[in-house]
């Protein structure tokens, strides 16, 4: 009766692929193979050592085939980084081929089935948590390399490894502690219909938290500004960017002041990059009106020689004038000049204002203003007071 219930807990328990390998070994020997390992299995002392010494052999051996092929093949590359790989894999390799032949070890023992089988589940526990724990190895690895690629691989990027590297080992810890639910026969759904109630509550609570991450990891891969541009946002802030992170962007205003934008905000707006473009200069217009009468050939001559002269505007390319429009009082230029950097627009501006009014006035230019002529036709006959001082009486 003991052992029919023995037998029966058993066969309820649920068993892992792993265990089943172990359980199964013998079937995969050659048939001439099968009777030594039935006299070992007699003396389950004598096969525990045999089968430890074995495994550990195969598994230094099938270490060095196994590296030499790869060494063999990452020969014909450049990049150091296969090599690594190649080293951070082989202590799981090891342990993956010498656990197999350990669990083999402890089923010739002879234990209670629910001890062996607690031991075999350890060793596979031990084994999934080495691997994930050279994933995160492997990961940082992969990530630090494709980020020195440039222009290759733009989403990664030095900025943006912090993200991927918690995307990636969130993964690795998952099928770490699936694979250790299967290995301990705990069925995994109910952990992850409640890891997906957690993970929907967690994203309405941090919504906006959420949102300022992934708007961050957009713009840092997409790039439409980067540390040291000058940009204009359409809410009107104007500054150069100081520091772009994942969470928010800063601004330095011509002011001294920084400004701190939530990226989820700045994402959705629309920005004016001045540092960016076929070069970083940025081109300046200076507005001027001629009186009525004036020689345009000469404004236009002494338009070029102020921003000739000038030594913060650039040669090439080469300012220019531009004859605009008939104003309403005054004919209408406009001074087009090139500058370096587009933190020089507020001083360059106002510099060329004033050289361009002093050599109006230096050549006789007349910078017209509004002003209007009133004509008065006729004044009004003045009324004579004794006429009006008799009509009062006679009322």
């Amino acid at each position: 009766m003991q052992t029919k219930e023995t037998a029966t807990d058993t066969a309820a328990e649920p068993v892992s692929d792993v265990t089943l390998a172990i359980n199964n070994f013998s079937s995969y020997l050659p048939e001439t193979w099968q009777p030594y390992w039935e006299k070992v299995q007699s003396i389950p002392f004598l096969g525990f050592i045999l089968l430890v010494v074995l495994g550990y052999l195969v598994a230094k051996i099938g270490v060095v085939i196994i590296s030499k092929s790869l060494s063999q093949i990452t020969k014909r590359t450049q990049s150091h980084v296969d090599d690594q790989l190649i080293l951070i894999l082989k202590r799981p390799l090891f342990l993956t081929l010498f656990f197999f032949f350990l669990g083999m070890a402890i089923k010739t023992v002879g234990l209670a089935s629910g001890i062996e089988s607690s031991l075999i589940r350890i060793l596979a526990s031990i084994l999934a948590f080495t691997w994930m724990m050279r994933g995160f190895k492997v990961l940082n690895l992969l990530l630090g390399t494709l980020s020195k690629f440039k222009g290759k691989y733009e989403m990664i990027q030095p900025k943006t490894i912090p993200l991927f590297d918690l995307i990636g080992k969130i993964l690795l810890i998952a099928m770490g502690s699936y694979a250790l639910l299967i290995i301990w026969g705990i069925n995994p759904t109910a952990w992850l219909a409640s890891a997906g109630v957690i993970g929907i509550a967690v994203g309405f609570a941090a919504k906006d938290t959420l949102a300022n991450l992934f708007s961050g990891f957009f713009i840092i891969a997409d790039t439409p500004y980067k540390v040291g541009d000058f940009v204009n946002l359409d809410s009107g802030e104007r500054g150069m960017v100081t520091h772009v992170g994942m969470r928010s962007t800063r601004l330095l205003t011509r002011d001294d002041v920084e400004i701190t934008i939530p990226n989820n905000v700045i994402g959705n707006a629309k920005i004016i990059n001045e540092s960016t473009g076929r070069w970083e200069k940025t081109r300046l217009r200076i507005k001027v009106g001629a009186a009525y009468g004036t020689d345009a050939n000469q404004v236009c001559q002494v338009l070029m020689e102020v921003a000739n002269n000038h030594s913060d505007v650039v040669k090439e390319p080469e300012a220019r004038v531009r004859f605009r429009a008939f104003g309403a009082s005054s004919l209408d230029f406009e001074l087009l000049v090139w500058i370096a950097q587009p933190v020089l627009r507020g001083r360059i501006s106002h510099e060329l204002h004033m050289k361009v009014y002093e050599a109006f006035n230096a050549a006789g230019i007349e910078i017209p203003y509004a002003k209007q002529d009133v004509y008065i036709k006729e004044f009004p006959s003045q009324p004579n007071p004794e006429k009006a001082h008799s009509d009062s009486a006679a009322e």
